[in-house]
């Protein structure tokens, strides 16, 4: 794979074959999150990555090329840029108007769409009434509604195809969705509304009646990361695993926002990511936000019983390329929300006298987290104040959003000091997560530090130059709490793995844990103020909790609270001292990644460290690295 895009051939040669051979083109995209143009909301200005607009461009090219062509989509469409959260509030008002991103994917004449978690973020009626509009069918097998009318499991595209005679031949192709079985209970509202059954099991099930209902071929969109290939039960990454159910095809997989076929991927069982299959069969992942294409190449050949089997195939995930034009047909439609977002995201709350920026999140620095941290306290002591937990100390979880990552070498927050914008302040906290209260002991604060704490390697002492994050940990899993100080001790292994299974179980990494400069009881009291995706019940913190005395059961976004605290202080100014540290490990140094806006701030917030901090270089992908020693 010289070119990391896995555009190798499959099981069979794509040459030669029967005169009644179809060729049939699968494009697939993922993960867009509301990227709808190429403008980064956050900076204010365009960008030259990814979008619908600029994807657009390049699956029209890949359709000229290929007589039988669909193109997918495999879930997370409605959330993730202000303009999805502009969209979501003028539907509220106006809710027989065209959703944004259903105007673009009916404008780039989508055949289906699977549903993603991330896609019920507004709510359950808010997704019936956006998808109602769409020209195509979102899908969702594994989903069942308690109530109401619900989304097909799947559906049968019967098409008239071209083989390579010319003739005009009939096709029924399946195509099957399915969201992760933790959709419905990383938000407790969703959970009394709906329930996802296991992914594998479901096609298990449903493949055979989709084989019987007429499908000659059947794709399955997984909004699901590749995983591993043996089956568990309610696996969140389970691509590689429903692969080897027997009756599908091509399988299109999401969620990680990984590449597949490609370097990032490694090989395993069942999993190969140079020719891109998973049990022998051609699977694409494409990124997010339109940073790839996925394209599967399908040659059909009779199985001479009236139906159609793969033959060879071909899978890729291609880049996009930042210089192709965005398309108009996509863009227009779409101007007026996007000009309405930017009206909305540069109006003025407040002013900062420091600057809010998360590329030295990973070592403690993070004064953007701490204001999160600060209005989170602040709105919690409000609601409790006539209850029993007035009087127990609040602490305030948050974790940064936007620290690098697959996001690449732009993914961070840097708001300079001066003027605060609404665009700001949505960049602090993306999510529209509700804040939420938890009953918690001194015991189970530490777990939960321990919890954030594997995501840093293990450090031998006298060990140089070592990796300080596990790249498989991502950034918004690593919670800081503000009201108490700590030490991280990274000479012992992590006792969490990044999946949240105990590990280690003899490992204690937080050292020197105090509150108010005392050291903290294992049975003292607190209120931890943090959100309800914290709280759901297959969240990778809540085994810590469970059972805990619920304290505020949140209904307000946090964001929100986060505008109305800017607006109340209207000067906002942090301090920057860290609340936790390193251990001391003479000797011992560790590299870790940021981007290049960090260098700036560099001598300022080395000036604050006990110990050395010097900028160490940059690597391929364009991050800067920073040293830090021990």
């Amino acid at each position: 794979m010289p070119d990391g895009r896995g555009d190798t051939a499959g099981a069979a040669s794509l040459a030669g074959g029967a005169d009644s051979c179809v060729s049939l083109r699968l494009l697939a995209t993922t993960d867009m999150h509301m990227k709808v143009l190429p403008y980064n909301y956050f900076a204010d200005r365009p960008c030259d990555q990814g979008g619908l607009s600029r994807i657009a461009s390049l699956i029209a090219r890949r359709r000229a090329e290929a007589a039988n062509c669909l193109l997918l989509d495999n879930g997370d469409f409605l959330q993730g840029t202000p303009m999805g959260d502009v969209a979501a509030q003028a539907l509220q008002t106006a809710p027989r108007r065209l959703h944004p991103a259903i105007a673009a994917m009916n404008a780039m004449r989508y055949d289906a769409a699977a549903l993603g978690n991330h896609d019920f973020s507004f709510g359950l009626p808010f997704l019936r009434n956006v998808t109602a509009r769409a020209a195509f069918p979102f899908l969702a097998a594994n989903l069942r509604l308690r109530r109401g009318p619900g989304f097909p499991g799947h559906t049968i595209l019967r098409r008239r195809v071209t083989d390579r005679q010319g003739r005009d031949v009939p096709i029924a192709i399946g195509i099957i969705g399915f969201v992760p079985p933790q959709t419905a209970d990383w938000d407790c509202d969703l959970s009394e509304q709906m329930e996802c059954a296991d992914i594998v099991q479901t096609a298990m099930r449903l493949i055979p009646e989709i084989r019987a209902g007429g499908a000659q071929i059947v794709v399955a969109l997984a909004h699901s990361g590749i995983g591993s290939l043996p089956a568990r039960p309610g696996m969140e990454n389970a691509a590689a695993a429903l692969s080897a159910v027997q009756g599908i095809d091509a399988v299109i997989a999401g969620h990680t926002h990984e590449v597949f076929p490609g370097p990032g991927i490694p090989a395993a069982p069942g999993i190969d990511p140079v020719a891109g299959t998973l049990s022998g069969k051609p699977a694409v992942m494409a990124g997010f936000g339109g940073s790839h294409l996925g394209i599967i190449d399908l040659e059909l050949q009779p199985d001479g019983r009236g139906g159609w089997f793969a033959a060879g195939f071909r899978s890729r995930a291609e880049p996009v390329d930042p210089a192709l034009p965005d398309c108009p047909r996509v863009a227009q439609p779409v101007i007026g929300v996007h000009r309405q977002t930017l009206r909305d995201l540069r109006r003025r709350v407040g002013r900062t006298s420091t600057p809010l920026n998360s590329y030295f999140a990973p070592i403690g620095h993070d004064p953007g987290l701490r204001l999160v941290n600060m209005a989170q306290r602040w709105h919690v002591r409000q609601r409790l104040k006539t209850t029993r937990w007035a009087g127990v100390p609040v602490l305030t979880a948050s974790a940064p959003f936007r620290a690098g990552g697959r996001g690449g070498p732009d993914n961070y927050t840097d708001v300079p000091p001066g003027p605060l914008s609404l665009r700001n302040l949505a960049d602090l906290y993306l999510f529209p997560n509700r804040i939420c209260a938890i009953e918690m002991t001194g015991a189970q604060i530490a777990g939960w530090l321990e919890r954030s704490a594997s995501m840093f390697c293990q450090v031998r002492p006298g060990q140089t130059d070592c990796p300080l994050i596990d790249p498989r940990f991502p950034c918004y899993n690593f919670d800081v709490i503000d009201g108490v100080t700590w030490q991280v001790d990274l000479s012992q292994p992590p006792r969490f793995a990044p999946d949240g299974r105990l590990l280690n179980p003899d490992s204690r990494r937080i050292r020197q844990l105090r509150w108010q400069g005392r050291g903290i009881e294992a049975a003292q009291r607190f209120v931890l103020a943090t959100n309800s995706y914290r709280l759901a019940t297959c969240g990778l913190f809540s085994p810590l909790v469970t059972g805990n005395p619920v304290a505020l059961k949140g209904q307000e976004l946090t964001r929100d609270v986060l505008r109305r605290y800017v607006r109340r202080r209207r000067r906002i100014a942090i301090d920057p001292r860290p609340h936790w540290q390193f251990a001391p490990l003479p000797g011992s140094s560790v590299l870790f990644d940021t981007g290049a806006g960090a260098l700036p701030h560099l001598d300022g917030v080395a000036a604050q460290r006990p110990t050395r901090l010097e900028h160490a270089g940059r690597d391929e992908a364009g991050f800067v690295q920073l040293r830090l020693f021990l």
